[in-house]
């Protein structure tokens, strides 16, 4: 059986904001970067699955 503290942890790749220190125009900016890097990461992750799919449909054997 796999203890609690043995299992692997997950790596946060961004470390939260303390966001009572920033104010209202901060707070807007601060939501503005994370979107887009959301939207890059979409972007990315829609390069990979086109990648993906032509890879497979080139392999892919002929029916028949």
């Amino acid at each position: 059986m796999i203890e609690e503290e043995d299992a692997p942890r997950k790596t946060k790749r961004l470390e939260p904001l303390r966001l009572d220190m920033l104010g209202l125009e901060e707070l807007r900016l601060y939501i503005e970067e994370l979107n887009a890097e959301v939207s890059r990461v979409e972007a990315e992750i829609g390069r990979k699955r086109d990648h993906r799919s032509a890879a497979d449909a080139f392999f892919r054997k002929p029916a028949g």
